[in-house]
């Protein structure tokens, strides 16, 4: 069972797709501040990390680069979940080294086939 490391400052958010994650089968963790996401993943060791871009202190792009800069978590995928849907957001994202980019709403099912296909990309 994966392990996905929820990353968003709106905790309603998090525990709407804690859940959802979790009736499809994986293993789902929320973290609601960003500045603890690095130490939190070092207690849980996900196997992918799900990060909204808009959070204060770091945001998405920051935590990005930070978890790519680690030597422990850099191999693990990201999936960007954001409401920002602008080209310029996708691609500093990708460059700030996720693996892919999901805009909000969106179904669970898109969700479940995009983790399963990051997670294929690094095993």
């Amino acid at each position: 069972m994966a392990k996905v490391m929820v990353v968003d400052d709106d905790e309603d958010f998090t525990n709407l797709y804690k859940a959802s994650l979790r009736a499809a089968g994986y293993d789902a963790i929320a973290v609601n501040q960003s500045t603890a996401a690095v130490e939190m993943a070092y207690l849980s060791k996900p196997d992918v990390f799900l990060i909204d871009l808009m959070m204060p202190e770091l945001d998405g792009f920051q935590l990005c680069r930070l978890i790519r800069a680690d030597p422990v978590l850099k191999h693990i995928p990201i999936i960007i979940v954001t409401a920002l849907t602008d080209l310029d957001s996708r691609l500093v994202a990708l460059g700030a080294g996720a693996n892919d980019y999901l805009t909000k709403p969106f179904h669970i099912e898109t969700l479940k086939s995009r983790i399963n296909a990051v997670l294929e990309e690094v095993t």
